[in-house]
């Protein structure tokens, strides 16, 4: 019998109420607010059951993604030292960069792929993209990719 296993990426809100809650109490225990199972589920209103029928295979994204590799895709504009701001940002939320592409600057922006490493990701992945939206020469940044 073969054993692969395909996953999905969903949103919160088409999960099941019982999903919410494992992934809640996960949260619990993982954080140490909790001890045991049974307190984690009885703090989330779920039955232990139902926790352990859920707990091996949903995870948030930010975990899925924690001490892999990731492939970013960004716009910078094309201003001096845009990047080397760019890769100051990266490495200051503790992430290696592993490899950067980047295309020649047309019509003001370039084109960054820009491959790291998040062993060391201080917060998750969510905290990081928004970072490096909310630079000024950034104009876009997206996941395009992970792996381990």
């Amino acid at each position: 019998m073969k054993n692969d296993k395909q996953y999905y990426m969903v949103r919160e809100d088409v999960l099941s109420e019982s999903m919410q809650k494992a992934l809640e109490a996960k949260s619990l225990l993982d954080r140490g607010k909790v001890k045991t199972v049974a307190e984690a589920a009885e703090k989330v209103g779920l039955s232990r059951s139902a926790f352990y029928k859920y707990r091996d295979g949903i995870f948030p994204f930010h975990t899925m993604v924690k001490e892999k590799i990731i492939t970013l895709s960004l716009h910078l504009e094309d201003r001096s030292g845009a990047l080397s701001s760019l890769l100051t940002v990266v490495a200051s939320q503790g992430c290696n960069v592993l490899t950067i592409n980047q295309t020649i600057p047309l019509q003001g922006r370039a084109h960054i792929t820009l491959t790291i490493e998040t062993n060391m990701l201080q917060g998750d992945i969510k905290d990081l993209l928004a970072t490096l939206n909310r630079m000024e020469t950034v104009e876009r940044v997206e996941v395009v990719g992970t792996g381990a």
